[in-house]
C-alpha cells in the first residue's frame, strides 16, 4: 500500500516500488502495471529486470517526467506460477495502468495477455522468447527481445559446426520449456537431426535426479537446457557429478548472472545465448549510460543481462510516450510505439510497426567463466 509519504515523493517525481496497487490512475501519471517473480527460485529476474526499469523512468522523473506527467510501476509478486499472475493482472488491470510492463516467464505471459487484450491495454516488453506470444500477430503485445526460435537455431548451428550432433534438451515441463524444446527441434530438423534424448523438471523445482539419470545415459555431445537457474544450476552439478564430460548451453531466460552466482567454479565454460548487449562491454552507448546508472542508483542496483533488458525496455517505452499524444492514452501508447519504426538506441538496434511488433532479432552467445563473470 502506498503511505502518505511515498504518495508525495511520487508526485515529486520518484518511481514508486508498490507492493499491490491501491490507487486508480490518474490524470497526473502514468501508470505501468508489472507481476513478475520477486520470491521464489526465479526471483533474480522479476527482481533485475523490475530494477533496470526503474533506472529508467527515476531518471525521467526526476526530469519532470513523460509529458510533464512521472511515472508509476506498480509491481506484484507471482511466484512464477500463472494463477498467481492471472490474479494479479485482475487486480492491476482494476487500477486503470497505461499498460502492463515486463512481465516474467512464458506460462505467466500467456496467461496474462488474453486479459490484457481483453482490456485493450498494452502488454510490453515481456521477458519471454516464445512464440505463442508473437503467432498470431497481437496488435496489444510489444517484444523487445529476440525468440527462442532464434536463440535456439544459434546454438545448434554453433553445436553443429562443432561436428557436436548428438544433442539432448533438459526442459522445464511448461510453456516456457515446450517453447524451447520447439525451437531445437526445428533447428536439429533443419539438417536431418533429432534430439538424441530429452527429458524435463517441475517448474519452480529442483528434483531434477531422473533427468540427469535419463540423459546421461544418452551420452551426448551437449546438452540443451530450457528452465530457470536454479534447476539449470542443479542438474549441472548432478550431471558432473554422475560422470557427464560435455557442454551445456542455455537460454537467456535462464539468467544468466543469477546462473553464474548459482554455480560459481561449476560455471566454467557453460553457455548462455543472449538477446540483449553485454553490460559487460562498453563498446555500446547504450551499456555505458546503463553502468552510469547503475553507479548513480547505488548500492542496491546491479549491472547484469536482465537489468540491460528492463533498462532497454524502459528506454524503448519511453520513447513510445513522447511520440504519442501529451496526454497518455492506451491507443496513443500503441501509436507512439508503432512510430518509432527503426531506430538505434546507443547502438542497439530496434524496429517497431503498425504490423510488426517484434523489436529486434539480436541473439550472440556468452560462456561463464567460473569465477562469476560472463565472457562475450
Amino acid at each position: 500500500m502506498l503511505n502518505r509519504r511515498t504518495f508525495h515523493r511520487t508526485l515529486a517525481g520518484a518511481a514508486a516500488l508498490v507492493v499491490a496497487p491501491g490507487l486508480r490512475a490518474q490524470a497526473d501519471r502514468i501508470l505501468l502495471a508489472q507481476s513478475a517473480p520477486f520470491t521464489g527460485p526465479a526471483a533474480q529476474l522479476g527482481i533485475q529486470f523490475h530494477q533496470g526499469a526503474r533506472l529508467v523512468f527515476e531518471q525521467v522523473n526526476a526530469h519532470g517526467g513523460a509529458n510533464r506527467r512521472p511515472i508509476e510501476l506498480v509491481r506484484l509478486d507471482d511466484g512464477y506460477e500463472p494463477d498467481r499472475c492471472v490474479e494479479n493482472t485482475k487486480k492491476l488491470l482494476g487500477d486503470d495502468p497505461l499498460a502492463l510492463f515486463g512481465y516474467i516467464g512464458t506460462p505467466t505471459s500467456l496467461a496474462a495477455l488474453p486479459l490484457a487484450t481483453a482490456a485493450k491495454a498494452p502488454f510490453f516488453a515481456p521477458f519471454t522468447g516464445a512464440m505463442g506470444l508473437r503467432q498470431p500477430f497481437n496488435r496489444y503485445a510489444f517484444h523487445l527481445r529476440a525468440s527462442y526460435n532464434d536463440e535456439t537455431a544459434l546454438i545448434v548451428r554453433q553445436l553443429t559446426s562443432l561436428g557436436l550432433n548428438r544433442i539432448a534438451v533438459f526442459w522445464q515441463n511448461d510453456a516456457y520449456g515446450k517453447a524451447g524444446l520447439d525451437g531445437v527441434e526445428l533447428a536439429l530438423g533443419a539438417q536431418n537431426l533429432k534430439p538424441v534424448a530429452q527429458a524435463t523438471v517441475e517448474r519452480n523445482s529442483v528434483n531434477v535426479a531422473q533427468a540427469v539419470k535419463t540423459l546421461v545415459a544418452a551420452k551426448p555431445d551437449a546438452v540443451v537446457q530450457i528452465s530457470a537457474y536454479k534447476s539449470c544450476a542443479a542438474f549441472i552439478r548432478a550431471a558432473r557429478a554422475a560422470g557427464y564430460g560435455g557442454t551445456f548451453y542455455n537460454v537467456s531466460f535462464v539468467g544468466t548472472q543469477a546462473l553464474a552466482d548459482e554455480l560459481g567454479k561449476d560455471g566454467a565454460g557453460v553457455v548462455v545465448s543472449q538477446v540483449m548487449p553485454s553490460p559487460y562491454t562498453t563498446t555500446k552507448a547504450i551499456v555505458r549510460e546503463f553502468l552510469e546508472a547503475v553507479k548513480k542508483g547505488g548500492a542496491d542496483y546491479q549491472a547484469n543481462f536482465s537489468s540491460m533488458e528492463g533498462y532497454l525496455a524502459a528506454r524503448v517505452f519511453v520513447e513510445g510516450l513522447k511520440r504519442g499524444p501529451a496526454r497518455p492514452t492506451r491507443e496513443g501508447l500503441i501509436a507512439g510505439l508503432e512510430a518509432i519504426g527503426s531506430e538505434n538506441f546507443g547502438g542497439f538496434n530496434i524496429s517497431f510497426s503498425p504490423t510488426d511488433h517484434v523489436a529486434s532479432k539480436f541473439v550472440e552467445l556468452s560462456m561463464l567463466t567460473g569465477d562469476g563473470r560472463v565472457r562475450t
